[in-house]
This record gives structure tokens, sequence and C-alpha cells, in this order.
């Protein structure tokens, strides 16, 4: 045992006891080698035990760092097992490493050897290099949650201790993503990422670097598109919204995002969608509201009338919320360009929605403007009606042209 040698030895044991677990077991077969996996978990605790109970004697030297870094990667770099075609982990459960034993106490030991104030940044790059911090984004992919979570806590430490290394992270998480939206739509992983994204993003500077609003755009906005988007949509939102409150100008892209993004086939997310899109707009400023007002406005439309009742509730929901009807997209300042673009969908909302409450909602909606602007109020409301005979006239005049044609061709 480590601290039953000598300290003059004890240096040398610790390099050959980080040897001996640099052997790799295979846990596939549950009932090959006991012995020598259980020898191999009491050695790795054992490391463990030791450097937290050093003190003040040096542990993790220069020296030990080749051999350091050996068994962590023989240990954790591997080839994680291939999903099943029908995985859902919304409904399926997740299947866990069944080398778990020995991984977490190896995670837990390099986790030890990163937060040591003995293991100068300076030195350590030459044996965590970006390879190995390549490797470990790459094993976010684990199905097991609980190597996720140590993955996360680990790479967040890393990034905080080798400045050097923040843009290339940044980089290769990009990456994991750009794969993940437009060629697998499979990761395990991006939820864990994105919540060590939303600290790194709340640490950035202002004004932004152009390289962060690339990420922005290029990286996380396209993260909305992914059909598993519920997996990780709080994370995502949290990270959004840590830019909006950086820099407003950034709400613009989020906001036009959101819109391209919308999920049309699943009312669900598009309630989700919803959610972001009231939160983000709370911290909108009025420069970036122009920009998306129109825009904004025409999908509102759209939303309304959606056959859905949660969906068109939620959206509805919107008048609701204080801060939006009295400074926000919905506010007396923009009734004029507001009211023309959604007048549509409400009046038919109002005017024997299936569901009471979307009728009853659209009603108080229209209600509110017309106590605000009675003028505005009965002008969208003759322009609605002329349209609305138009198309009237127009589809008797398809009709009468289409049974004339039947009629021809009959004779």
């Amino acid at each position: 045992m480590l601290k039953d040698t000598p300290l003059t030895k004890r240096e040398a044991l610790f390099s050959q006891k980080l040897e001996l677990c640099c052997v790799v077991f295979n846990f596939d077969v549950r009932t090959s080698n006991k012995r020598g996996k259980e020898l191999k978990r009491v050695t790795l605790l054992e490391l463990v035990d030791y450097v937290n109970s050093a003190g003040g004697q040096k542990v993790f030297s220069e020296a030990m760092m080749p051999g350091i870094i050996k068994m962590v990667s023989a240990n954790l770099f591997r080839t994680l097992p291939p999903q099943s075609d029908d995985y859902d982990p919304e409904e399926d459960e997740p299947v866990l490493e069944p080398s778990w034993p020995h991984l977490q106490v190896v995670y837990e030991f390099f986790l030890r050897f990163i937060v040591s104030a003995e293991v100068k940044s300076k030195n350590a790059k030459k044996y965590v290099t970006q390879s190995f911090c390549t490797k470990l984004i790459d094993l976010f992919d684990s199905e097991d949650p609980r190597e996720r979570d140590y993955l996360k806590t680990i790479l967040h430490r890393i990034y905080g201790k080798f400045m050097s290394y923040r843009s290339f992270v940044r980089k290769t998480i990009s990456n994991a993503f750009y794969s993940f939206v437009y060629e697998t739509e499979r990761h395990n992983g991006i939820g864990e990422m994105l919540e060590i994204l939303g600290s790194i993003i709340n640490g950035f500077a202002l004004p932004l670097k152009t390289e962060h609003v690339v990420f922005l755009e290029k990286a996380l906005i396209p993260l909305h598109r992914p059909r598993c988007v519920t997996n990780y949509h709080q994370q995502l939102a949290y990270c959004a919204m840590q830019y909006v409150e950086k820099d407003p100008q950034t709400a613009v892209r989020i906001i036009l995002g959101l819109i391209k993004s919308w999920p049309w086939t699943s009312s669900s997310k598009q309630v989700v969608f919803l959610n972001e899109l009231e939160e983000v707009l709370e911290l909108t400023g009025p420069e970036q509201l122009e920009a998306v007002l129109e825009p904004l406005c025409r999908a509102l439309a759209q939303w309304i009338t959606s056959p859905h009742f949660q969906v068109a509730e939620r959206c509805l929901f919107l008048w609701n919320n204080d801060h939006l009807l009295n400074l926000g997209c919905l506010s007396s300042t923009h009734r004029a360009q507001v009211l023309p673009l959604l007048f549509g969908a409400l009046y038919k909302s109002s005017q024997g929605h299936w569901n009471p409450t979307v009728e009853s909602l659209a009603h108080n909606v229209l209600k509110h403007y017309r106590d605000q602007d009675s003028d505005l109020y009965d002008q969208c409301l003759r322009q609605h009606l002329q349209a609305e005979k138009e198309k009237e006239i127009i589809a008797e005049e398809r009709t009468k042209r289409w049974e004339a044609l039947t009629k021809a061709a009959g004779t």
C-alpha cells in the first residue's frame, strides 16, 4: 500500500500502480476475471485516496504526468457502442456503461488532477493536448448519464484552467453540434455541452466578438431544428437568454431563428418555442423590435389560427404579459403596425373557434385594441370584411368556371 511505503519510494510505487491500472478488462463478459477486476478497482480507489490524503506532498509532479495521462487515456478513450435504430431517449432507458465500477474512479482521479493547484497549465499542456480534449468531447455521446455528468465537470475545469484552449474547445463543441444538426440528429450529450456553454457565454466580454456572434448564429440557433429538441431545449433556451442579456442585438437573430425553425408538425414543440419566444421578447430593446416586428406579427397570425388549441391558447397568452403589453411588441406604441397584421387571425378565432377558451382570449385581445384605438379597430375591421368578401367573389367565380368546364367536358 502507498501509505505503508517510505516517502522516498512512494513516487516509484505510485508510477507502478498507474501502469497496472492501464490494463483494461472486458466487462461485456461479467463472469470473466472477477479477481482481476476487483484488484484494479481497489488499486484505483487507493490512488484516489492517496491523492486526497497526500497533504503538502507533491503527487502530480511533471514527472508523473505522462503516466497519469496514459492511465486515464487507456481507460476512458474507447469506441462507444452504437445505439439501436429504434432508440428513443424520451422513452427508452439509457444503456449504462458496464465498466462503470472502474470508469467512475478513473474520472474521479482525473478530476482531482485537473483541479489540483499543483498542476500548472503550462506544464500540463504537454500532456492534456488538444487531441486529448477532442477525444474527451467525443465521449459526451455516451448513453450513461453518470459519465456525461463527470465529463461536463471535467471539461468545464479544463476550459477554466487552460485559457489557450478556450477557442479550440468552443470550435470542437461547434463541430459536434454541426454533425448532430446536419448529419445524424443523434447525440446523447447535447444538453450537457449546452450547460457548459451557458457558463461560458455568461463570461463573455462586451462588446461580443464576431466569433461569439457567429457561434450563436451557426451553432446554437440551428439546434432548434432537430426533432429531439425538447430533450435539451431548457439548456438551449438558457444559452439564448445569456446572449440576449449580454447584447440585446442578438435577440434579432434568435427571434428570426425561432420563426425559421418553427416545428410545424409538433404542437408540443410549438408551445415550448412560444415559451422561449416570450422570454426573449421580454429582453428585446426597441431598436431590435423594429427589425423583427413584421415577420414576428405574420408568424403570430399563423400561430393564433393553429388548429391545436394549446398552441393558439399559448400564443394568445402573450397578451397577458404586462411587459409585452406595455413596453414590448404588443404595446400601444406599435399597435398601428401590429393590429393590421394580426386582425384577420384574431377576428377569425373570436368568431367561433371550436375551443371556447381560445375564442374568449381572442375576443379579449380584440377588445383591448378596440379600447385603445377604436378608429384603427374599425379601419382594420372594414379592410378585413372587404378582403373576405373579395375572397368569396373569387371562390364563386372559380366554382362557376369549374362547373362550365365540367359541363363542356360532359357534352
